[in-house]
């Protein structure tokens, strides 16, 4: 017991650091837990506490957090996340980048001369720089000098075709693709797009289940508490994110949260796009802190763009790339700038720092540099002789992982991610009070309206017009009634191309979780609006018939969601958007059948006859109500030889042209235009997440 003790306190002692002697004892107690576990074997408490010789202490001192509160087991997300924690110190090269926009005609007729075809912006020239593990390098400079060009270069959102793949290196390894990019580093967008109606640590936590997979939800929890630690969250764990409709937190817990996000999987390299922008001096200060402390701790690479950084934020940055017209005119240590500066002659106002200065000589800074042959110095130390994570090198990692994965194995992770997405739409409607109340109330309020409009409507000629009346207009409201979905589709949106752009999850998940979980929150609207509208106005009274004009109606409201859903995703914005759906519906509606016969519209109008929304539906609704009472004289004329029937039930459909029963040929084209416009959207937003930027 005394050499366990002694061999216990000497690996604390080695490690004189107090912060890190907490884990210690937690790796003592696993390592403990492990020996005595199975198979009733013995074990010395020597050879528990011995460390394996294929690990790496490295990997082990960086695996976790510091707080004591939060170190994790072996078979935490350090140890089954992907890239396996740092085995190596990472190193990002950038040598002669250069980055040219290639603007497309913005003309819709591309056979006019009259107007010039956009010419090629150069937005980086020649731009080259070392970024090592365990600092922080800042690219600094007047707007538009492509900072966050560069940033987006690097983190691989951007094609391959406009600039040299073979500039950026990490590790001394050139990329290959910009997919590669996208798996090694982390991109902490300038833009917060998270979703208001969730609270930090669902945030968090989600975004630990779509990138972290394959550990178990206990160990995303703790990985997600180690997180909010790190990031300072902790105190607002269940607070909402929030936005400007929505209160939740302040801007500074917003972006770390942002940050979170894409720091989950652990990435060795990390990205930010000014991160300090918007924020007071003290949330700015806060932000670099916690980076600071978490690249020293976790030895991350961090590369950042900012704007005018405080005095104070100055002593946390290792490197300062100042940039202008896409040029670098320093590359190197704050000191380093200050020598700089005294060469050219100038010297440094007392109420400035040398950063702030440099803004207002950069003319001067860009000649000199333009002067010498290498405007920008890259220190090579010595080579890094294990590149990347194995699997990973030579950008083989998605190909081999395609190859050994099996079918049943790809159903299952797309399965998971269905599972997750329908648990967070779950939360987002049950939360958007406006959307569920809204539908509700408008449900029922539009079957009781109409209800006491049609009121027991008569078995006569003017009870066919009144009807044919209710269903048409019926048909209008429900059509219409989803519209205000489309700013809720739009918000989500900008998350969906995030988080599908990082790999996160797949658009077809997005999709199917999307259809799961509205089909039956659309279920119980249709059965809320078709329940009094029925009875009080006394249509056909078989239960069938009932049975079948609330699935009609359930699929109405579900070919009209689909539909605002892909024309959310080809509209920029809610008004272009609340046009577009209009427009479509007034059209469909027109050339229903309602107004216009078919035999009445002009040939190159008729195909709109055919993919009419209303068309369908109205058919369906009125071949329900009368095909059992085809028999059933409507209008009757009283004559001097007995009555004589002028309307039944046969001949209102045959003015329709509905001879034969086709109700549910009619639903399958509904299910038809259900799936269609699904597979639109689809389609639409895949192409918009492989071009999207953030």
């Amino acid at each position: 017991m005394i050499n366990l003790f002694n061999l216990f306190t000497l690996e604390i002692v080695v490690h004189e650091d107090v912060s890190l002697q907490p884990w210690f004892i937690s790796r003592f107690y696993w390592k403990c837990l492990e020996c005595n576990k199975g198979n009733n074997q013995k074990h010395t408490m020597a050879s528990c506490l011995k460390t394996p010789s294929n690990e790496d202490d490295s990997v082990i001192l960086f695996s976790t957090s510091n707080s004591p509160e939060h170190s994790t087991s072996p078979s935490s997300s350090f140890y089954h996340s992907p890239p396996p924690a740092f085995r190596t110190a990472y190193k990002l090269s950038i040598k002669n980048l250069s980055y040219t926009l290639h603007p497309h005609n913005s003309t819709p007729f591309p056979f006019c001369h009259l107007t010039k075809k956009p010419k090629p912006v150069t937005i980086l020239k020649s731009v080259s720089f070392v970024a090592r593990s365990s600092e922080i390098v800042a690219v600094v400079g007047p707007s538009g000098t492509g900072k966050s060009t560069l940033l987006r270069v690097i983190a691989g959102r951007v094609k391959d075709n406009d600039f040299n793949l073979n500039s950026i290196s990490i590790n001394d390894q050139p990329m290959t693709s910009p997919t590669q990019l996208r798996k090694i580093c982390g991109f902490v967008a300038q833009e917060d797009n998270l979703l208001p109606l969730l609270t930090v640590k669902e945030t968090l936590l989600f975004s630990a289940k779509f990138r972290l997979k394959e550990i178990t939800q206990k160990d995303r929890e703790m990985r997600v508490e180690s997180l909010m630690q790190e990031l300072g969250l902790f105190h607002v764990a269940d607070n909402f994110v929030g936005d400007k409709e929505n209160r939740g937190i302040s801007g500074g817990e917003r972006k770390r949260v942002s940050i979170g996000v894409d720091m989950i999987h652990n990435p060795p390299i990390l990205l930010l796009d000014e991160p300090t922008s918007g924020l007071d001096s003290t949330s700015a200060l806060h932000v670099i802190e916690l980076l600071s402390s978490m690249v020293k701790a976790k030895r991350r690479t961090v590369v950042l763009s900012i704007h005018q950084p405080s005095y104070r934020i100055l002593h946390y940055i290792s490197k300062f790339l100042i940039l202008s017209h896409g040029s670098v005119v320093h590359n190197g240590s704050l000191k380093s700038l200050e020598e700089a500066i005294s060469t050219l002659g100038f010297q440094i106002p007392i109420q400035l720092n040398a950063l702030e200065f440099s803004m207002e000589i950069i003319c001067r800074l860009e000649e000199s540099t333009s002067k010498r042959e290498t405007p920008s110095h890259i220190d090579e130390k010595e080579p890094f002789p294990n590149p990347m994570w194995p699997e990973e090198e030579n950008g083989g990692v998605q190909s081999n992982c395609n190859k050994r994965e099996s079918f049943s194995s790809f159903c299952y992770a797309n399965l998971i991610e269905i599972l997750f997405l329908c648990s967070r739409f779950w939360k987002i409607i049950y939360r958007t009070k406006q959307l569920f109340l809204a539908r509700t109330m408008q449900a029922l309020v539009g079957g009781f309206g109409l209800g006491s409009v049609y009121i027991k409507v008569r078995n006569d000629e003017d009870g066919v017009a009144e009807r044919l009346g209710l269903f048409a207009f019926s048909l209008s409201f429900l059509l219409s009634s989803t519209v205000e979905a489309l700013p809720i589709y739009l918000q989500e949106r900008c998350v969906l191309m995030k988080e599908s752009s990082r790999g996160a999850y797949r658009i077809s998940s997005y999709m199917i979780a999307n259809t799961f979980v509205f089909l039956p929150f659309l279920f119980v609207v249709s059965i809320l609006f078709a329940v009094p509208v029925y009875w009080i106005v006394g249509l056909n009274p078989s239960l069938t018939a009932f049975t079948f004009f609330t699935f009609v109606v359930w699929l109405i409201v579900l070919m009209a969601s689909s539909l605002v859903l892909f024309l959310s995703a080809v509209s920029p914005d809610f008004i272009s958007g609340n046009s577009l759906i209009c427009t479509v519906l007034g059209a469909f509606f027109l050339f229903s059948g309602y107004f216009i016969p078919k035999e009445s519209i002009p040939k190159y109008w008729l195909f709109m006859y055919y993919v009419s929304l209303y068309r369908y539906p109205l058919d369906a609704l009125l071949t329900n109500e009368y095909w059992d009472v085809r028999h059933e004289c409507f209008s009757q004329q009283h004559t001097t030889q007995g009555s004589q029937c002028l309307i039944t039930g046969f001949d209102v459909l045959k003015s329709r042209g509905l001879e034969k029963d086709n109700r549910w040929v009619n639903v399958g084209i509904m299910i038809g235009f259900f799936v269609f416009y699904r597979l639109l959207c689809w389609i639409i937003l895949a192409r918009k997440a492989s071009k999207t930027t953030i």
